[in-house]
């Protein structure tokens, strides 16, 4: 897998799925660009139109808390989110992650030492993160080799696509 390089966008803990992407709009559309014209609007109403395409978000604790709403990774996904690093995730939004194809990185320590637009460059292979803005670098513990080869595919459902098969069957 290739290495993840890109901007960082800082928030804080308790990042819900409903301030990933609100409930109100879900049910008007399921399409994903128009859902991703609101992401994080609940966090920071401009996130969207600031986003570029490999950027990183970066967050305290407790990220994708709330519901199991699958469109909150999904709107992520849509705006080119490269990773998102915090210091402890919902499970179920950390699988839903993985599984539509966004990197996830459980670390305690990064979101205390990086600021919003710093530059990161993530190798989720070799279990390093480098801060290309302050010369900061750390370790992260890598990602089973499944969950890897998951990413690398793009998701699971692209993974099921162009094996005929999950990985691990």
């Amino acid at each position: 897998m290739e290495e993840i390089e890109g901007n960082v966008w800082k928030f804080g803990d308790d990042i819900s799925t409903d301030l990933i992407i609100s409930g109100k709009y879900k049910f008007k559309t399921l399409d994903m660009s128009k859902l991703s014209e609101h992401a994080m609007e609940g966090a920071d109403p401009e996130f969207s139109e600031k986003v570029n395409e490999g950027d990183i978000i970066v967050a305290g604790e407790n990220f994708g808390c709330g519901s199991s709403r699958e469109q909150a990774p999904l709107v992520l996904k849509e705006l080119g989110v490269g990773a998102i690093i915090s210091k402890f995730f919902a499970r179920i939004f950390f699988r839903n992650a993985i599984n539509v194809g966004i990197p996830v990185i459980e670390n305690e320590e990064i979101p205390d030492k990086v600021s919003e637009g710093d530059e990161l460059k993530i190798g989720l292979e070799d279990g390093k993160v480098e801060n290309l803005s302050t010369g900061d670098s750390f370790e992260i513990d890598p990602l089973p080799d499944f969950l890897l080869q998951v990413l690398e595919d793009g998701g699971l459902v692209k993974q099921y696509k162009k094996k005929g098969k999950f990985q691990w069957e």
